[in-house]
């Protein structure tokens, strides 16, 4: 007779799933083999339903008020705690859960793992953000808050059997900062599934009327790191005088009506479109029809260590990329990008041009761009860490 399925649950605190593409990947592949997966998050536009059952994932939804100053992240995180907590607690009488998988940020579902541990579960810490860097280059401060969030980190990892970490920079993080075993540290990339993910047919009317389309996919959260994006459009449309190319901002978040109003103020309103949050089938559709996809994100300790998700959705809808020279950053994209000087706009511009008035060039990048995904950063291949690392994690 059969073992039973091992009952896991997940909280993701700051996206709802399915929408997020790697928390919602790791929820499938362990349902796939043969874990029975719970998931509690937060509600989103698309996503309002307070429990849903979705491939045979039970997903728990509650409420949260996203924040945009430090003591709004205090209440927004204390009430998604809370929560949590509670729908936990729903899902352990339901399902007697093994193993608590909590992704970041925040830094403090290790509260919750703590109580849980108690009855002999296990806390699988998977490290998505450098909340401490993140709160820095937020609010420019290091003060009572940064120094409670640097505690929770170290608590997370002191209270967890296991940590996934989302690149080599994280996995440093893990043995140095939260001095974690190496054996009980694993790699779990944020890589797409190349069978679902890739180039369809173009749109040509996404670009109304202009013969190129570029690219950027990103959630708009802060204005500062946004800064540069509209520093190079400005190069490109108003000191290059390119009116032939329609520049795409792909993405929802706090920060869209101040960057519209930046936008409207520089004279660049004509040259831009704001979709606002966009997947399926809508994203796959500018995806597909884009010339050049950007990643403008400015060098800074948080932004050389952090993998960008939309470089790897850039590579398996082949396009080339092109993004400031980081870290990460290189490591992801390889080949497959051009790299501008660091936090310089106007040659991140001329690299722009290079690739739009090059054919060969962009399919040549955009070519290297997709064998990395089949070959490299595939999620098929991701999943086996994922899976190593549940398997220690009941070892223990």
């Amino acid at each position: 007779m059969a073992d039973p399925p091992i009952p896991v649950l997940l909280i993701v605190e700051n996206l709802p799933l399915p929408f997020a593409r790697r928390q919602w990947e790791e929820a499938r592949a362990l349902a796939q083999a043969g874990y029975n997966v719970s998931v509690i998050c937060p509600k989103g536009r698309g996503f309002e339903k307070s429990r849903e059952t979705v491939e045979g994932i039970e997903i728990y939804r509650h409420w949260n008020r996203e924040a945009h100053r430090p003591l709004g992240y205090v209440l927004e995180y204390s009430w998604a705690l809370a929560a949590e907590f509670c729908l936990a607690l729903r899902v352990y009488a339901r399902t007697r859960f093994r193993i608590l998988h909590a992704t970041n940020p925040p830094d403090t579902v290790f509260l919750i793992a703590l109580f849980f541990k108690l009855f002999g579960v296990r806390f699988i810490f998977d490290h998505d953000d450098l909340n401490p860097e993140l709160f820095e280059a937020k609010f420019g401060q290091r003060g009572f808050l940064y120094r409670l969030i640097t505690l929770a980190e170290r608590l997370t990892y002191k209270t967890a059997d296991v940590s996934i970490a989302a690149n080599e920079s994280f996995r440093q993080i893990a043995l140095t900062r939260g001095k974690m075993q190496q054996e009980r540290v694993f790699i779990v990339r944020s890589c797409p599934d190349a069978s679902a993910l890739r180039a369809g047919p173009p749109h040509p009317e996404l670009k109304e009327g202009r013969p190129y389309l570029v690219l950027f996919l990103s959630a708009i959260m802060q204005r500062e790191r946004l800064g540069p994006l509209l520093q190079i459009i400005e190069q490109v449309v108003k000191r290059r005088g390119r009116e032939d190319c329609l520049f795409v901002f792909a993405g929802g978040g706090p920060e869209l009506e101040a960057l519209r109003q930046s936008a409207n103020t520089l004279g660049l309103a004509g040259h831009l479109r704001f979709t606002g949050r966009i997947y399926g089938e809508e994203l796959a559709a500018y995806l597909s029809t884009a010339d050049v996809c950007v990643a403008p994100d400015p060098k800074t300790p948080l932004n050389d260590q952090s993998t960008k998700n939309k470089i790897f959705e850039y590579m398996a809808y082949a396009r080339p990329v092109v993004l400031f020279d980081l870290v990460e950053g290189r490591r992801q994209a390889g080949d497959a990008a051009l790299y501008a000087r660091p936090n310089d706009p106007a040659d991140f511009a001329a690299r722009i041009l290079a690739l739009l008035d090059s054919e060969p060039l962009r399919r040549e990048l955009g070519a290297r761009g997709r064998k990395r995904i089949e070959e490299r950063f595939n999620w098929k291949m991701e999943q086996a860490a994922l899976l190593a690392a549940y398997e220690v994690a009941l070892e223990k």
